[in-house]
């Protein structure tokens, strides 16, 4: 499968909406939001089979110590396929030498990340004011 990674911002809202709602992420009921959060993210890396959008991720940083990467997502039907492990690494390539990179995990997730180097932070308990309902 031919997958090409890029950190293009030319990505139109449809694309990103479908994205989202194959994976079942109530912020696509938040269109207008959703977009202008992820076009002014410090970084956003998109995976496309040819003119089809196939994953995204984007970080929210300091541009110095600290990086949390909110969205990490795989259209279903490209899961398992390496696509998630190739948006991390360009991450990786980008902040991989910051003092902490974050990020909340749950469900299959957590294991994915687990085997892509992330860890429990300590004895922290993730908290939140989380207006969405998939979790």
């Amino acid at each position: 499968m031919n997958i090409t990674i890029s950190n293009t911002r030319n990505i139109k809202i449809d694309d990103i909406l479908k994205l989202y709602r194959a994976n079942g992420w109530s912020a696509a009921n938040k269109p207008s939001e959703l977009y202008q959060a992820l076009m002014n993210s410090h970084t956003l890396i998109s995976a496309w089979r040819e003119e089809t959008l196939v994953g995204l991720g984007n970080a929210i940083s300091d541009g110095h110590l600290v990086v949390y990467y909110p969205h990490l997502l795989v259209h279903p039907d490209y899961q398992g396929k390496g696509i998630g492990q190739l948006i991390l690494q360009k991450m990786q390539d980008i902040y991989g030498h910051f003092h902490m990179q974050m990020l909340t995990a749950d469900g299959k997730a957590v294991d994915f990340y687990k085997r892509n180097g992330f860890e429990r932070a300590g004895k922290t308990v993730p908290m939140w004011i989380y207006k969405g309902d998939e979790h």
